[in-house]
């Protein structure tokens, strides 16, 4: 049967519009089914309470339930390796942290380079740490603490999360830039550390605020600084450890990424949304009671964000000659 041109034309017309018509679809229909955020760490935590608040505002925008997985082990490594393994669709994210930068020079054999393996999709936060000491301790100042740690050398331990966490890379950095002596002591996880902090076992810990900020409001622990190098609006009274020793920033954050290859105008979508929770004021005051700041932006200046992570502990675990244990 011969089709009459104009018929012709406009079913030709048709078909060459369904490739980006296929797209559009394919867009606007993301996410079709429950997506997952894996957190590389135990629940409770600082990285899995900005996953649970993000993941509850992308719920009631996409429609879709995103539902938060913690996988911990390995300094967040095996739950980082699950979503770089999974199918590049936008239905597996990572929840990362400052641990993934960290871990790509601590240790010496992984799977996967996170940097090459991963797509960013928006950052969430900045969290500062806190530079807390034990009540005994005479120290009240951070110079004060500086000059007491040179007076007793090897005599004050330095507690932390584990080897090469972010309390420990936040003191092997204060102790690199002030030439102090402190015996590193890793404990498994942050509450531990605080347990003994608080007891007197340990001196000083390099914890985030979200986890520290109600021990000092309470008067167990003594706050010295923030390592932000901007004082925390949760804690405005506080100065910062840069204050006293210009250079210094040692923060925690969080951000969402998917694996390589992930279609771009899912990350776009993603991205937007997350942007968009991160300027909603009911949100973003949940995500400032954690001391958090927020990072908004693209998805390439989260990439650069990582980057630039990445340089920066790898140099302190070179010089301190770190290895993951």
């Amino acid at each position: 049967m011969k089709l009459p041109r104009r018929r012709f034309l406009h079913l030709a017309a048709s078909a060459a519009a369904l490739p980006s018509a296929s797209r559009f679809a394919c867009a606007q229909a993301y996410p079709a089914r429950p997506v997952r955020l894996i957190v590389g760490f135990a629940a409770g935590g600082s990285t899995d309470i900005s996953a649970r608040l993000i993941a509850q505002w992308l719920t009631e925008r996409l429609g879709q339930s995103f539902v938060v997985e913690n996988r911990p082990g390995a300094g967040s490594n095996i739950g980082t390796e699950a979503v770089i393994n999974a199918p590049a669709d936008g239905y597996t994210l990572l929840v990362g942290a400052t641990a993934n930068a960290i871990n790509a020079t601590l240790y010496d054999k992984l799977n996967f380079v996170f940097l090459r393996d991963i797509a960013p999709v928006a950052g969430l936060i900045r969290v500062p740490n806190v530079m807390e000491v034990n009540l005994s301790l005479p120290s009240r100042t951070v110079p004060e603490f500086i000059a007491y740690a040179k007076a007793n050398p090897g005599k004050l331990s330095m507690a932390s999360g584990g080897v090469g966490a972010a309390s420990h890379m936040a003191g092997e950095l204060f102790k690199a830039m002030t030439g102090i002596d402190m015996v590193h002591v890793p404990y498994r996880g942050v509450a531990p550390a605080l347990a003994d902090l608080i007891g007197g076992q340990v001196q000083v810990l390099f914890d985030t605020m979200p986890n520290a900020i109600e021990y000092i409001k309470a008067g167990k622990l003594r706050a010295l600084g923030v390592t932000t190098t901007m004082r925390s609006a949760a804690m405005p009274e506080l100065p910062t450890v840069a204050e006293f020793l210009p250079g210094y920033e040692s923060s925690a954050w969080y951000g969402v990424s998917a694996p390589k290859g992930t279609r771009a105008d899912i990350v776009e979508k993603l991205n937007k949304e997350i942007n968009a929770g991160l300027s909603d004021p009911k949100l973003s005051a949940r995500f400032a009671e954690l001391g958090g700041i927020s990072i908004r932006g693209s998805a390439a200046e989260f990439g650069k964000l990582i980057a630039d992570e990445t340089e920066k502990w790898g140099k302190v675990v070179k010089f301190a000659g770190i290895k993951a244990e």
